[in-house]
């Protein structure tokens, strides 16, 4: 293997298609693509597909097997088992004595979820009272195996403190050979319905993933590939296939996460949404502080302990079809031209656009009669948010969505003429319908975010994305732009995804040792999924009204050296922070750098209040990846950093009625920016700076980025 051959792969398995990106490992530049049917009804199912398009990916981009050095895949075969009920029997074992037992037999109730209208979740319970009496454990195994129990999950009251229970009921029943789980392995949150709940259904999809996990590894290893096998998680990163084994739960709603996860590492969003719109629809996720936002996942209606992308989907998509009536635009969707069988009018020759006039029609039983089609000489067809886009000329040369200006304002001149408006004001006024309803969702996240506008970056991907973001940016005065290589973010986001793990833990008061304890832990996990140690980072945050402590490990599978033929220059960088700061160039100043970051800073003069000193940590690309309104930046050494950062945080630390708080810190060192802002405990805060800086050289310089909160 030469390094210069060295490429990562990314494969997406979608309901329809599989796509597939090879990506340079050092220039992160995109080498190949290939898209073949998913292989749903073949006999290794989806795997077939996988080893299909990597065989095609590695011809068509003149690599070898050999050079494969990472190799990840992303797929909705979870999401589609709950969808349609296809899931094993689940055995529960309850575990519990007195009180306790009453409060596990109703989790036999489980059995009433539904899955799909009329299928309900597929479980057989039974209950021991002393874990450790190995007959009576058996005895319960071979009740719900009687009744069909494809897997068996072990769950006790407090099972979190005292696992104990739980591990002696799989340890009888591993003879058995059926799968097994224990509750606190699924998530260590307390909340014995919910945790047990999570772990269920995760139980429930976990035969069919251990056979799909199977086969791919046996695949991928005959087709040559030496690179250990990754899967997406639902939350952004990916992890190892033995974890994937473990907990297939973690796919679920992976499919969003991928696209985030591209626009994130190729596009190197630090604060903003990413819009990802296919023809039906549009899924809106947010990026703040360079990371995507999460939160647990609602499962069966119900919510979980599963973290999951915070994804927000609105029916507008490329392909939405437009309403009229009265002489107006009222509507977009949710109907698209896909689900009514109709073609796209902006794809259309001219001739088939021939005598075309206006029609309303029902596409669906049950929608509104008031769907706008075009009947012409060619046949009957549907004009689309992606008509709109093409007749505005918002379609790059080279977008996948590209169609012919002069074809699309033809489609549109019989609406033009049924509103009584010209082509440009027609299209403005489907765009505007359309991304009205995306606009709502995205207005309602900056609030919930709290993302700076200055800095927010509407980022658009998908074979829809010029449909949406570019009117939809103009129309919010953010700035938008539209992801490279859209058509196939979500394999570049499998391709480019970091080794993650999350661990939470309820720790009520805890003490800066169980805090670093959590980080270890969490640290250890993604370490031991094959990330590079050297590379990791850890985002701790501890919640005092939940106490909750939660710690964020991310890492890639090997040390990143991207030798990118392009860094900018001063120029360029100052230009980037300028335009995110919103101000001229002549009054923004340098105020600190290391090798891989640039920090710039501004003044802002405000009548009767205190003045504020918003600030832009721009990286080697030219692109902000850290912004903060009001911000004291101070530059030290390793060496100096124990007192440099404990006078700032004593110096910025607020008092009030909501407790003691000390500032959002982070850390610039080396190439990475160690963000812990997540902690409000001062003495935590700075414990945990030393773990980040104790690997460092004495003499290596730390940039603090403090904000105090107020």
């Amino acid at each position: 293997m030469t390094p210069d051959r060295r490429i990562r792969v990314g494969i997406d398995v979608g309901g329809t298609f599989t796509d597939a990106v090879a990506v340079d490992a050092a220039t992160l530049t995109l080498v190949g693509q290939v898209k073949v049917p998913t292989s749903h009804h073949h006999e290794d199912g989806v795997a077939h597909g996988i080893v299909q398009a990597l065989r095609r990916l590695l011809d068509e981009s003149g690599r070898t097997a050999s050079d494969v050095v990472f190799l990840a895949h992303g797929t909705t075969q979870a999401t589609n088992a709950l969808l349609e009920g296809d899931v094993a029997k689940v055995g529960l074992i309850g575990i519990g004595t007195g009180p306790g037992a009453v409060v596990t037999r109703r989790l036999a109730s489980f059995g009433k979820l539904e899955l799909t209208p009329g299928k309900r979740l597929p479980l057989a319970y039974a209950h021991v009272t002393d874990p450790s009496d190995e007959a009576a454990v058996l005895a319960a195994v071979e009740r719900v195996r009687a009744d069909g129990a494809d897997v068996l999950v072990a769950t006790e009251p407090f099972g979190v403190d005292r696992p104990e229970g739980e591990r002696a009921v799989l340890d009888a029943a591993r003879p058995t050979g059926l799968p097994l789980a224990a509750a606190h392995e699924i998530t260590s949150m307390y909340g014995l319905h919910k945790r047990t709940r999570t772990a269920v259904v995760n139980a429930a999809i976990l035969p069919r993933m251990l056979t799909t996990a199977d086969l791919v590894d046996a695949s991928i290893t005959k087709a040559g590939v030496m690179a250990p096998l990754m899967v997406m998680r639902c939350d952004g990163g990916v992890m190892s296939l033995d974890e994937m084994r473990r907990r297939p739960l973690l796919t679920i709603l992976s499919g969003p996460a991928a696209g985030v996860a591209g626009a994130l590492m190729q596009e190197r969003i630090s604060e903003g949404l990413f819009l990802e719109t296919g023809g039906t629809s549009t899924d809106i996720s947010v990026v703040r502080r360079g990371r995507v936002a999460v939160r647990h996942a609602t499962i069966l209606g119900r919510t979980s302990y599963l973290n999951a992308l915070d994804v927000r989907t609105v029916g507008v998509g490329g392909g939405s079809m437009v309403r009229v009536s009265g002489g107006r635009v009222v509507g977009v969707g949710p109907r698209s031209a896909h689900i009514a069988g109709l073609p796209y009018a902006c794809f259309a020759s001219p001739g088939e656009l021939r005598d075309a006039r206006v029609a309303t029609v029902r596409p669906m039983a049950g929608d509104p009669g008031d769907y706008l089609v075009l009947d012409a000489a060619g046949g009957r067809f549907a004009v689309t948010m992606t008509c709109a886009a093409n007749a505005l000329g918002r379609v790059g040369e080279e977008d996948f969505a590209r169609g012919d200006q002069d074809v699309a304002r033809a489609a549109l001149t019989p609406l033009a003429a049924a509103l009584g408006t010209d082509v440009a004001g027609a299209a403005r006024a489907v765009l505007d319908a359309g991304t009205e309803q995306v606009g709502t969702v995205v207005e309602a996240l900056i609030r919930d975010y709290r993302l700076d506008r200055d800095t927010a970056l509407l980022v658009g991907g998908g074979g829809g994305a010029a449909a949406v973001t570019p009117h939809l940016a103009a129309s919010l005065g953010l700035e938008g732009r539209i992801a490279r290589h859209s058509e196939v973010i979500s394999p570049i986001g499998v391709a480019l995804a970091l080794v993650r793990e999350q661990v939470e833990r309820i720790v009520p008061g805890a003490t800066q040792e169980q805090i670093l304890a959590v980080r270890a832990e969490a640290e250890r996990a993604v370490v031991a999924q094959g990330a590079a140690a050297d590379g990791v980072e850890v985002e701790v945050t501890v919640d005092p009204q939940t106490n909750t402590v939660r710690a964020v490990a991310t890492g890639a599978t090997e040390l990143r050296t991207q030798d990118r033929s392009h860094r900018a220059d001063a120029d360029e960088r100052l230009r980037a922070a300028a335009t995110s700061l919103k101000t001229r160039e002549a009054q923004v100043r340098v105020l600190a750098g290391t090798d891989a970051y640039t920090v710039y800073g501004t003044e802002v003069r405000r009548r009767l209040r205190a003045d504020r000193h918003p600030v832009r940590v721009v990286d080697a690309d030219g692109v902000v990846r850290l912004g903060a309104p009001d911000a004291r930046v101070e530059t030290m050494t390793v060496a100096e950093s124990g007192e440099a950062l404990a006078a700032l945080v004593r110096d910025t630390t607020s008092y009030g009625d909501g407790g003691v708080r000390a500032p959002a810190v982070r850390l610039l060192v080396g190439g990475r920016i160690a963000d812990l802002s997540g902690v409000l405990d001062p003495e935590a805060l700075l414990a945990l700076a030393r773990t980040e800086l104790r690997p460092r050289g004495s003499g290596e310089p730390v940039v603090a980025v403090v904000e105090s909160r107020t």
